[in-house]
């Protein structure tokens, strides 16, 4: 508001899209505990061996697989909450963030549809599909991630759980610069 001369004057706000922080129902929790759970110490050792990462550890309950070629930092990581796994890919750069969304908005693609393709690519059933959510934690990190369905004591669940790493890997490899550019 502006008042000159005795005339008030209203000048319309400009609303900006943010990034949403994170919804309350879905705010990351530090691991289930600081020790390494057996399922993430196994597939340490197959994410490793598949070559599509950086360095690969397990580090502070959760283990931690740094994109290979991406424009800034960012890594993959598989950990547990509240007895459920996660995957996610994290990044505190906010431009890798936007480049990621901008390439979805420029093309049409959907997230959820990318990864159903690199999926069925690893042999998951057709129709398995994951919900990837999309925030800022609280730790300041931009953060896509999926639950994943699997039982943790599951003696096949780490295979399964490296194929879902190597899916979301894919996925998320060919959008923005997560793959730096050779120009």
């Amino acid at each position: 508001m502006f008042i000159a001369s005795g005339m008030l004057h209203t000048y319309p706000v400009l609303l900006v899209p943010t990034m949403p922080q994170t919804p309350p129902l879905a705010r990351p929790m530090p691991p289930t505990s600081s020790a390494a759970h057996p399922l993430l110490t196994k597939v340490e050792g197959l994410a490793r061996a598949s070559g599509a990462f950086g360095t690969v550890a397990v580090k502070d309950g959760r283990l931690v697989c740094h994109a290979k070629a991406a424009a800034a930092p960012a890594s993959y990581r598989l950990f547990l909450e509240s007895g459920k796994v996660w995957i996610s890919l994290v990044m505190a750069d906010r431009w890798l963030s936007e480049s990621i969304e901008t390439d979805l908005l420029h093309t049409g693609d959907k997230m959820e549809d990318l990864l159903a393709e690199e999926l069925a690519e690893q042999e998951f059933p057709s129709g398995h599909n994951l919900h990837i959510e999309h925030f800022r934690s609280d730790d300041l990190l931009f953060t896509f991630r999926s639950p994943l369905p699997l039982n943790p004591a599951d003696p096949a669940a780490a295979d399964a759980a490296t194929r879902y790493l190597l899916a979301y890997e894919a996925c998320f490899r060919n959008l923005g610069d997560m793959e730096e550019s050779e120009e």
